[in-house]
């Protein structure tokens, strides 16, 4: 996400950190190129206009031409405006006493609102709620059974009355069915269009004025641009939204969607979707998407990722060792499978500061851990537990049984070493000191700490008259 947008971004400022010091002109040359690469991002015209005049003013304001650090003090006035564009977002979904808190979701067809549903649910019961879904739309074929489908991959019922025509009157029997099954929460998947129409307007406020939902979400594709801009501010009109969903953000590189929502519409993102997975859910906080478009990373959210998936008393038995300088590669495997469960790798070392350029800009493809997995085991205890051990002869042998290379293997080990000494030199640490020292070894390059592996290619094994081809080729160059 935000790919093209953050190389614009990065080009920039690199640009005016180049200078010692920068003139009024160069900063109204700087917001010329941040106004291409914004309209470029697919941002809506007006805010990139409103957007542009308002860094400059901050700019010149606070007097950046006669700053030592021109170029820093731009990024943080560009960063501040970029979250007071896309925020401030409350995220938090208000339960409601007595229960059900309703909660009714609408969108175009097309934009994943029934799998956002599902995904919506499993979010809620990760805050001990229990919901119920019900399936009022009745216009696309299928859609009941593939909400009943989602339903049970999330562990929830699914309440649906199959042969009945009217929406108004299954949502309402939902809602009946949540207060007597004693479910606190419902989520209302609606029926869409392939664009915004009157009779689709008309039943989607006929179930709000039914039902009274506590909250009202409009689910857009972030792939859509300025569709998703437009949809959202007429759905708005006659819906009153609470909030925005943005789904298939992973797969947005311009983010225009993110940047011009809240400014065009008043009405906040309250999640994305990150994924097709039913986990792949995320609140949406402005300060943390700024440090994402411009190339910061975002520590906050790898670290809540990393708690959400990491066993706790594990973790401090590893710790443990670490400050003990015991880690070793089998720890090291252990702690890599761990982090396969947040996703690639290549998408971790993004959240991660200072590595976003560094990442575009290593051949990654998906499979590194892997990779990592197969050289490990394909060594003995002895080499796990003291990779000094392993020299040239052990190299050649361990990459034989991994298929991959001996500087694969070399990478690896130089990696882990790398990593067992800034996880010892970590393990003293309070959180916050822990938070500081992530972020300097981001800034100061961890791709380093990533080996690069070469898929071994095994050739066909040569008959007797090629060897000796190639033996008589030999001996001649070497005349």
């Amino acid at each position: 996400m935000f790919e093209s947008l953050t190389d614009k971004f990065t080009d920039v400022f690199r640009k005016m950190s180049g200078r010692g010091r920068i003139s009024e002109q160069n900063v109204k040359d700087a917001m010329r190129d941040v106004r291409q690469a914004l309209l470029e991002a697919d941002v809506h015209y007006k805010v990139v206009r409103q957007f542009c005049d308002d860094v400059v003013a901050k700019a010149l304001g606070t007097e950046v031409i006669k700053s030592l650090h021109p170029g820093q003090l731009m990024v943080k006035i560009v960063q501040d405006e970029l979250i007071n564009l896309m925020g401030p977002v409350d995220t938090r979904i208000y339960y409601v006493t007595p229960p059900p808190t309703v909660i009714m979701m609408a969108g175009l067809q097309g934009s994943g609102k029934t799998t956002t549903c599902g995904k919506l649910a499993h979010f809620i019961m990760r805050q001990g709620k229990h919901p119920l879904l019900v399936a009022c739309d009745l216009q696309r074929p299928a859609a009941v059974d593939q909400l009943t489908v989602v339903a049970d991959q999330v562990g929830v019922p699914c309440f649906r009355m199959d042969g009945e025509k009217n929406p108004v009157k299954v949502a309402r029997q939902g809602v009946q069915q949540a207060v007597s099954m004693g479910r606190d929460v419902v989520i209302i998947d609606t029926a869409g269009r392939l664009h915004v129409d009157e009779e689709m307007m008309k039943q989607a406020a006929d179930i709000a004025q039914a039902v009274h939902p506590h909250q009202i979400y409009l689910v857009c594709d972030s792939m859509t641009g300025q569709d998703a801009v437009n949809s959202a501010k007429e759905f708005n009109e006659r819906l009153e939204l609470d909030g925005v969903i943005l789904t298939k953000f992973d797969g947005d590189a311009r983010g225009g969607a993110a940047i011009s929502v809240k400014a065009v519409t008043g009405k906040p993102i309250k999640f994305i979707g990150v994924g097709e997975k039913l986990e792949n859910l995320e609140e949406f906080h402005p300060d943390r998407m700024a440090s994402r478009i411009l190339g910061m990373g975002d520590i906050v959210t790898l670290v809540e990722k990393a708690q959400g998936q990491f066993d706790a008393e594990q973790a401090a038995k590893m710790q443990e060792k670490m400050a003990k300088g015991q880690f070793t590669l089998t720890d090291f495997l252990a702690q890599m499978k761990q982090m396969r469960k947040l996703g690639p790798l290549k998408e971790i070392l993004k959240l991660m500061p200072g590595m976003g350029q560094q990442v575009e800009a290593m051949q990654m493809d998906g499979d590194e851990i892997t990779r990592m997995e197969a050289v490990i085991n394909s060594m003995t205890v002895a080499e796990r537990e003291d990779p000094t051990v392993i020299e040239a002869n052990r190299r050649r042998r361990i990459a034989k049984g991994s298929g991959t290379e001996p500087e694969d293997v070399s990478g690896l080990v130089k990696s882990f070493s790398m990593a067992a000494g800034m996880m010892k030199q970590m393990a003293g640490m309070g959180t916050k000191d822990r938070m500081r020292f992530a972020q300097q070894m981001g800034q100061a390059g961890m791709a380093g700490m990533t080996p690069r592996f070469k898929v071994k290619q095994r050739s066909h094994r040569l008959t007797k008259k090629e060897r000796d081809k190639k033996n008589k080729q030999k001996k001649k160059g070497r005349r």
